[in-house]
This record gives structure tokens, C-alpha cells and sequence, in this order.
């Protein structure tokens, strides 16, 4: 444990200040709690109220400056590129435990997407920070996993000498360990850290050359990692129903209709936005999605078994979660699972989210592999959820506008840098006094890390804008209200034909999606094709899905829609908030991308339908840089389509705005 966790100078001042407030905490247990709130992603002081309802200044200050101390315990280096030695302390505990290659995956005991610092384990032993990846690394070799839209930033990030880079889907792990392990070798993985599908997968691979996976019962990073964060602590708070739209109390007894008609006495629920929704509570243990770390028990009368670290509950929050919810501490949850599987109980649980640790507790249940219960119905948005999402892109919308205008009159006169936009934009976000958060890293890229795309700009990859660039800015915020994500590619000066051509046919695939009409039934990997038709044409694509699904003040990518490529997929439904964001990205060179939000609602221009269709609405309201628009290319309905979203943004943004900005938007909508 770091001296400055243990070692405090103002302990008497701060013993002092506790006593004067009215409580007994001990001061170890207000330092273990501080430890949790560094490693969370709280960014105020109400995680005070977790050591008393009502702390005065002093205390505050004493808390403060204990928190100051303690973060610098924590201040591990992940921006940089680590050296080598991380690499030979891992393989010298392989050697230790007597393993031949351990499994480092980018997640967390949840597969959650947004994970605290504490998780950020492939990062800090490879230096690679996207949101998705995995590393195996042997005694004499390594290997890191990233998708499409990591595989230049990997190389930028991973000395690739010690880690080879691979395409996630074109030279899987799974191949990759069958080719790599001999017979007899031992891959070590977390249990927690790998959901069942994963593991069976892997598991498969090494069978065919003989060797075999090990689970481990202490991760071997957290061995070596010696200033590892603590776990995260943030105070757990009740989401209003004016927001949610429903009571728990009948998000839970709908649900557990779903297991009781199956027959099904219990669901395990692992990914803490399903948890969120269920019980109307949000948290702020990991960045960007205001997420309470926990697992729930759902059973088939409605009642729900909740185990989590009970210091985070604020004051009141029991009380208010009613008798139906019993709360259990975060390490009972395995105990629990055990007697599930010793009574032979029947439990659905979702091999692609779960962890293959809470498959190997079950074991003697009959288990049902299906998918999180949540799942669907949370995605299905409720009228009062829609019409707060419909208020927070308003108030995004109006945000963004400013940012754009901005721009407009900064950027070409140089001096701007990716960061410092991006910081400006957050600034007009914090200025609409709503924001909670950003929803994701903003990417702010401008002329080649643009072709990046989920770049992340840093010191050393920092770009000024720069004139006959293409900057492109993909940025959301978390508003109590609703979740938003948008994408804009602007000029930086006069733009190339070329440029304006790939923008203008990126566009024509965004209008397609956002016009389209589609009978009930219909995913969203049969509309896929269209945001490429015109792309394919001039023989070019992109390699990500045009579309994700995003949560109300939950996950800006949410399940279990989708529109992409991929076969399979749900059924698209109304209520489903869902991206439309196709792009174009010419490595070394420039990246676009379009993205609005749209929401599915029954199309009641075809009343007299034979079958049940559906259509878009868009939600995200900015404008689109009618710089790069090549009107010759584009058909009159999609023209058409353009003036109308335009017209709309004007009139929904143009109150409130100053003199300078009202004219930039009325050029920047005008008609083409």
C-alpha cells in the first residue's frame, strides 16, 4: 500500500474535523474510501456525504487535502508508452506461477466498455488506450487484438516490437493461441475478466494444440502493478422517475413476468447499466456513463438481490429502493451463486456478457444461456425517456451550434490545437449548466489523425488545425435527460475535390439511413448496405458499423441493435435510439464521418400500409458544412432532405444566440 495512503500528516487535524461533523468514522476507513473515490470517476464533492450527510468546511478541507495526497499515490504515467519493464515483471510472475502466457483483455469484472482506472490493465502493460482490445503475452513472445478502428492508433501507442499488432477480426486470438501454444503450455486468464463465450472460445483453440487455459485466482497484472488504483467508490444516487419514466418497482415485475413465463426462478445481471435501469440508480464509478459498479440478482417474483459496496449508498437511498430490493454486500455475490447452483436452481444468464467466473459458481444449476433479460427493454425507450432525449439534443444542438461558429472564426486564423478545441467545446456544454459529464473522450482530429477513427488526441500527437484540412469532432454529454453522440467534419479553409466528393457521398449515405422506411421485423444489418451504396460505387468503404445504440443518461453505446454489416442483430423497434454515422477515412491523409442520433417511430405517412413500417427520426440538431457538399451529386429528394434538416436546426437554434452567430447560422443552413 503507498506510504501517502497510510501515512497522513493531518490525521489529528482530521480526526478533529470528524468528530465536529458528527460522525465515528475511523480514519482508516475514511482513507479506504478516499482511495475509491480517486479511483472512481466522481468530479465533485458529494462523495463527502458518504462519510456524513452534512460535512462542514473544515472537514471538507481536511477530506480534500487527504484526497490530494492520496492521488498522488495513484498518479501512474498511462498517457505514455510504458517501457519494457512492465513486459518482464509480467513474465517474470508467469515464471513464478508456472505458466507459459497469460490473456490481458481491455475490460473489467462487468465487459463494460468505460472502465476505472483501477481496470485499465491492457493499457497500462502495453500503452495501447482504445476501448477494445486484447493482449496475450508468452515468456518469448506478445501479441495485442484491435478492431477496425484501432489498427493505426495501436501502432502509435505499443512498442511493437514486444507486441505484434493483429486485426481483431481478421487474425482472431482464437488462431492466434492454436498457432502460438505447443502441447503442454498453460495460458493463465482471469475468470472475472473473460466473459463464457470468450473463455469456451479460447479454451477450443488450445485443445487443438494441446494445451490448456488456467484460470488464476489473482490476476497477474494486479501483482505487478504496484500503484495500482483502488476500486472505485462513488456515491449511488436514485434516478428521478421524471426522467426514467417508470417506477423499479415496474421495471422489475415486467421483466420477472419474462423469467416466470419460462419457468425461470432467477436471472444473474453483471452489466451495471442493465442494473441502473432496473432499479433507477446512477453512480459515477467509471468515466462517461454514470454507472454504480454491482451484480444483481433478479428473481422470478420481482424481488431483486443487489450486492454492492455499501458505502456508496447515499443517505436515504434504502429507503427509497423499497423491501423488495435486498442490498448484500459486492462479496457475497459469489455465495449467492452457489447456492443457486447447489438447489439446482433453473438461471438465465448471458454467456457473451457474463463472466466465466459467475458460470463456474452456477455450476450444478440449470442454466439458461440467453441473453440479459434488461436488455431489449431497456432500449426500448419510453415516451417520457424520448422526449428528455429530444431536450438534451436541443440543448447539445444549441452547444454545438456556438462551437461551430466558433470554428469558424478561430481556426482559420491558426493557433488552434485538436485539445484546445476540443476543451472549448466542453466549455460550451458546461456553459448550458445541464452537463454531467462528456459521454465518451471527445475525438477531435484534424487532416491525417482524422483517418484515425477513434482517435485520441495526446501531447505528443496534438495538431493545430491547419488550412485545406478536414477537422473532425466526434463528441457527446451526459445530461440527466438523455444521452447525446454527434459527429461534424468541417473545412479548415478550402477543401480539395476529392475531400468534397468522399464528404458528399458520406452524406448521401447518412440521408438514405435517415429516410429510410422499413417494415416491421427488419434489422439494422438490412439497412447497412444503404449508408454504402455510394461509397461502393467509386469502389470505397469504411470499416466500422454505421449505427450503435445509445441509453437515456446511460450508455452512449448500448445494445442490442445495431446497423452494421454483421448478420443477426434484433429486430429494429420504436422507442430504439440508434447512430447513424457513416465515414470515409484515407490513411495519412483525412477522416469524415456524419452522425446524428435517430430515433425509430412508427411512420404514420403509411397509415394505409399493408404491414406495420417504420422510419427514422433525427434527433441531433447542428449543421452540416455545406462547404463540402457536392449539390451534383446528390439526387433532388436528398437535396430536398438536406434544406429541411437545415431549416429545422435554424429554427430550433436560433434563440439565444448573439448577433455574430445568428448570421453565421443562417449561412451556415442556408438552402442549396
Amino acid at each position: 500500500m503507498p506510504k501517502n495512503h497510510t501515512n497522513y500528516a493531518g490525521d489529528a487535524a482530521l480526526k478533529t474535523a470528524l468528530s465536529q461533523a458528527g460522525t465515528d468514522a475511523r480514519i482508516d476507513d475514511v482513507r479506504d474510501l478516499i482511495a475509491g473515490v480517486v479511483g472512481s470517476a466522481t468530479n465533485d464533492d458529494a462523495w463527502m456525504t458518504l462519510i456524513t450527510p452534512t460535512p462542514d468546511d473544515a472537514l471538507r478541507e481536511q477530506l480534500n487535502a487527504l484526497k490530494s495526497l492520496i492521488k498522488e499515490d495513484f498518479a501512474t504515467e498511462l498517457s505514455v508508452r510504458p517501457s519494457g519493464e512492465r513486459l518482464e515483471a509480467l513474465r517474470s510472475e508467469l515464471s513464478a506461477q508456472d505458466l507459459d502466457g497469460f490473456l490481458i483483455p481491455r475490460t473489467d469484472e462487468h465487459q463494460g466498455e468505460f472502465v476505472a482506472p483501477r481496470a485499465e490493465r491492457l493499457r497500462w502493460l502495453t500503452g495501447f488506450s482504445g476501448s477494445a482490445g486484447l493482449a496475450i503475452a508468452l515468456i518469448d513472445r506478445a501479441a495485442i487484438f484491435v478492431d477496425g478502428r484501432y489498427t493505426l492508433q495501436v501502432r502509435q501507442q505499443t512498442n511493437i516490437e514486444s507486441f505484434t499488432p493483429h486485426h481483431l477480426i481478421e487474425s482472431p486470438p482464437d488462431r492466434w493461441i492454436t498457432e502460438n501454444l505447443s502441447a503442454g503450455m498453460k495460458l493463465g486468464y482471469d475468470p472475472w475478466l473473460h466473459s463464457q463465450s470468450a473463455i469456451e472460445r479460447f479454451q477450443k483453440a488450445a485443445r487443438k494444440s494441446d494445451a490448456e487455459l488456467i484460470p488464476v485466482r489473482k490476476n497477474l497484472i494486479d501483482l505487478v502493478w504496484t500503484d495500482q488504483p483502488s476500486r472505485p467508490v462513488s456515491p449511488i444516487v436514485p434516478h428521478d422517475i421524471r426522467f426514467s419514466g417508470k417506477s423499479s418497482g415496474e421495471k422489475r415485475h415486467e421483466v420477472a413476468q419474462t423469467l416466470e413465463m419460462n419457468g425461470t426462478d432467477a436471472a444473474v445481471l453483471t452489466l451495471p447499466d442493465s442494473i441502473a435501469w432496473l432499479l433507477n440508480v446512477r453512480g459515477s464509478d467509471v468515466g462517461h456513463t454514470p454507472l454504480a459498479l454491482s451484480y444483481a440478482i433478479l428473481r422470478k417474483d420481482g424481488s431483486v438481490d443487489w450486492f454492492v459496496d455499501l458505502r456508496k449508498l447515499v443517505p436515504g437511498l434504502t429507503e427509497t429502493l423499497g423491501n423488495e430490493i435486498a442490498i448484500q454486500p459486492m462479496d457475497d455475490f459469489g455465495k449467492r451463486l452457489s447456492e443457486l447452483g447447489a438447489a439446482g436452481a433453473k438461471v438465465r444468464t448471458d454467456p457473451a456478457t457474463a463472466a466465466a467466473y459467475v458460470f463456474d459458481q452456477l455450476s450444478g444449476a440449470e442454466i439458461l444461456r440467453e441473453e440479459d433479460p434488461c436488455a431489449l427493454p431497456k432500449a426500448i425507450k419510453n415516451e417520457a425517456e424520448i422526449a428528455g432525449t429530444r431536450t438534451a439534443h436541443e440543448r447539445d444542438g444549441f452547444a454545438l451550434t456556438r462551437y461551430l461558429h466558433w470554428l469558424s472564426e478561430t481556426a482559420p486564423k491558426g493557433g488552434v490545437t485538436e485539445i484546445a478545441a476540443s476543451d472549448q467545446l466542453r466549455n460550451f456544454r458546461a456553459e448550458t449548466g445541464a452537463l454531467r459529464d462528456l459521454s465518451f473522450p471527445t475525438i477531435s482530429s484534424t487532416g491525417p489523425n482524422g483517418a484515425v477513427v477513434h482517435y485520441n488526441a495526446t501531447a505528443e500527437t496534438n495538431r493545430e488545425l491547419g488550412s485545406g484540412e478536414l477537422y473532425l469532432v466526434d463528441s457527446g454529454a451526459q445530461y440527466l435527460d438523455g444521452t447525446t453522440d454527434v459527429t461534424r467534419t468541417v473545412a479548415i479553409g478550402t477543401p480539395t475535390a476529392e475531400m468534397k466528393d468522399r464528404f458528399t457521398r458520406v452524406l448521401k449515405g447518412h440521408i438514405a439511413i435517415a429516410t429510410a422506411r422499413f417494415p416491421e421485423g427488419t434489422t439494422g444489418g438490412q439497412l447497412d448496405t444503404l449508408a454504402r451504396a455510394s461509397l461502393w460505387q467509386a469502389g470505397l468503404d469504411f470499416d466500422h458499423g454505421t449505427g450503435h445504440g445509445v441509453g437515456s443518461y446511460l450508455g452512449v453505446h448500448e445494445g442490442p441493435h445495431r446497423i452494421s454489416k454483421g448478420a443477426g442483430g434484433v429486430a429494429l423497434k420504436p422507442g430504439m435510439i440508434v447512430s447513424n454515422e457513416p465515414g470515409y477515412y484515407k490513411a495519412d491523409a483525412f477522416g469524415i464521418r456524419i452522425e446524428n442520433l435517430v430515433v425509430v417511430r412508427i411512420c404514420d405517412a403509411l397509415a394505409d400500409a399493408e404491414r406495420t413500417t417504420y422510419e427514422f427520426e433525427t434527433l441531433t440538431l447542428a449543421p452540416i458544412d455545406l462547404n463540402l457538399v457536392v449539390a451534383d451529386l446528390m439526387t433532388q429528394s436528398e437535396i430536398d432532405w438536406l434544406n429541411a434538416y437545415h431549416a429545422r436546426v435554424f429554427d430550433m437554434m436560433k434563440e439565444g444566440l448573439g448577433d455574430a452567430e445568428l448570421d453565421w447560422l443562417k449561412d451556415a443552413t442556408r438552402a442549396i
